[in-house]
């Protein structure tokens, strides 16, 4: 048995100081669908200070310890309502010039005052985004963590909020190995409470989840309701109404668990017809509700079917950035980029390469615009590590929750560019698994790698997807374009496939020879070899080419980079386009 010198300070000695907080981990288990439920906004302005040292979660400042046990005055290494304030939800990164390169921990705070409601009323603590992991504090009290950068989390805090509150999170987003993803991506490292913060209030027993969907049979007349329950009162009815078909009927509820199908032919959603419905279910005292459209998209042989009607995906991909709110996107900037999207033709786009803000598949509902949604399972992940595993699956589930009632979601992507190794294949595969079971109404892909030394297709995670994605980079990375359609030659997919990405990097207003790297003529050039031959493939099924607009990448270091991975058919602020997106505008005309 070891003992502590005499002279141990827990907060500068102890190397496992994180120890203390690794439970309680808040989850998908713990998910509530909030859809559209009235909500108390916590956002604003929150006290901020960057934490290097992580010395908040060391020192435990969430204590607040000012006093010695004398009563005597306590230096302390804080001071919190001095700090300065940062906007929530934002980036810290675009906030200020000197974190803009930041990464590791940051602690916000606010004050915020409390009026209880009926004793019977239960209060939430909600999230939607903290990248990448999030320590809550209320009033001194630890409530838990969370981890996964883009997906929504809570904590159940009634009987804890008093009339006045003091809340305190610690935002983490240092990269490491472990980590989904991990700590080598093609993207900016983005940190803080990038999504909005918010109070819930519900009542003692209220709907957890709940589901709403076309059954996907090629009749388009049969609806299925799920439901899940918390609280005391688990057995009994619940009501369902869609105002707009008189639709109303009762939905057994048992154990806190409800499913029924129900006879009901709706107006089908679609990019030319984004109908959507008022869906209300009522148990007890709760009322949920949302805004539902009911569509069917399946794949047969090599054809993508919405609604029945055989569908060639003409898109794009997109990352979640803007130059002024990095990846928090406000909803002017999110119409925008489907706007340009629409305009150059697109009916689809790639929400890459993590889950987008929930409001981005809500405006897609409305506006008709289909969504690939992915998990940041990209290149190489530690897919041998169980820890690592049970992150990505976590935000995949988050992400199924969040969204599978929303009709724009036709596809759930489970990875990008991973090597075929056995350890990814169980990994991925059980990812897939976890998208059946939670939601069987949409399809599954992921980005794949294509074997480029036999030219072929031929990934074994291909046998548990309904498309196969293929980023291929030919007349780019590969210079030799002439393998590309050697690659298709070669192949015989009995599966769609999508052309996840190609691309090439042009910078805007750089012109030049067609065959002079990184102007907009040599980009232009390679997209109109792309579209010729991919064209020409029939089981190729729709495209998304990387990307919409340039986004910041610190990997992206050439001279003529400028930190930008500057393939966008857009400049970064998406004021100009570049030759190539004419190229994709006029092609998608054809499809």
């Amino acid at each position: 048995m070891t003992t502590e010198p005499a002279n141990f300070a827990e907060n500068i000695h102890r190397v496992d100081y994180l120890t203390p907080y690794a439970e309680p981990l808040t989850d998908a288990g713990a998910y509530i669908d909030l859809a559209l439920r009235e909500r108390e906004s916590l956002d604003g302005d929150w006290h901020f200070a960057i934490d290097p040292y992580d010395t908040c979660l060391r020192a435990r400042w969430f204590e607040e310890k000012y006093v010695d046990e004398a009563g005597r005055p306590y230096p302390v290494d804080f001071s919190f309502d001095q700090w300065e304030t940062i906007s929530v939800p934002s980036c810290w990164n675009v906030q200020k010039e000197l974190w803009y390169w930041y990464e590791g921990s940051a602690v916000y705070v606010r004050n915020f005052s409390f009026e209880p409601g009926p004793a019977s009323e239960r209060v939430f603590l909600t999230f939607d985004g903290a990248a990448y992991a999030a320590y809550v504090f209320l009033n001194g009290e630890y409530l838990g963590w969370h981890q996964g950068a883009s997906t929504p989390f809570r904590f159940e805090v009634t009987g804890k909020v008093r009339d006045d509150n003091r809340l305190l999170v610690v935002v983490n987003n240092d990269r490491t190995p472990e980590r989904v993803p991990m700590d080598n991506t093609d993207w900016f490292n983005y940190g803080g409470l990038h999504r909005s913060v918010n109070l819930v209030r519900l009542p003692k027993t209220f709907i957890e989840t709940a589901s709403v969907a076309l059954r996907p049979d090629g009749t388009y007349s049969t609806v299925a309701v799920g439901l899940t329950l918390t609280g005391p009162d688990l057995d009994g009815q619940a009501e369902v109404t869609i105002p707009e078909l008189n639709f109303n009927e009762i939905l057994d509820v048992s154990g806190g668990v409800g499913i029924e199908e129900f006879d009901l032919s709706p107006e089908l959603w679609s990019p030319d017809n984004p109908k959507l419905y008022d869906v209300y279910i009522r148990y007890g005292a709760d009322e949920w509700h949302d805004r539902v459209g009911f569509r069917e998209i399946r794949v047969v042989g090599q054809d993508i079917l919405l609604n029945g009607t055989p569908l060639f995906l003409t898109g794009v991909s997109q990352h979640e950035e803007s130059v002024a709110n990095g990846r928090s996107l406000t909803e002017e900037e999110i119409r925008e980029n489907f706007r340009v999207a629409r305009e150059m033709g697109c009916r689809y786009v790639r929400l890459a390469h993590y889950p987008h803000s929930g409001l981005t598949s809500r405006i897609a509902d409305e506006v008709g615009m289909l969504l690939w949604e992915e998990v940041p399972v990209y290149w190489a992940i530690d897919f041998a590590n169980e820890a690592t595993f049970a992150d990505a699956d976590n935000q995949l589930r988050e992400l199924l929750l969040r969204d599978r009632n929303r009709a724009s979601v036709i596809i759930w992507s489970v990875g990008n560019e991973n090597a075929d190794s056995d350890a990814r294949l169980s990994f991925m595969s059980r990812l897939v698994a976890t998208c059946r079971s939670l939601d069987p109404t949409r399809l599954v892909s992921a980005a794949c790698l294509v074997d480029s030394t036999a030219l072929v297709i031929a990934d074994r995670l291909a046998e548990h997807l309904d498309i196969i994605g293929i980023n291929e980079y030919y007349g780019w990375y590969e210079p030799d374009f002439s393998k590309l359609p050697r690659l298709f030659e070669n192949s015989a997919p009995t599966k769609p496939v999508i052309i996840s990405e190609f691309g090439a990097d042009a910078v805007t207003g750089r012109h030049g020879g067609a065959d002079e790297m990184f102007t907009e003529e040599n980009q232009e050039a390679i997209y109109r070899r792309q579209v010729e031959v991919l064209g020409s493939i029939p089981y190729i099924r729709g495209t998304s080419p990387w990307i919409l607009y340039d986004f910041r990448c610190p990997r992206r270091v050439h001279v003529l980079h400028g930190y930008y991975n500057r393939k966008g058919l857009l400049s970064p602020d998406r004021t100009q386009k570049k030759l190539a997106f004419t190229v994709m505008q006029e092609w998608y005309k054809t499809k």
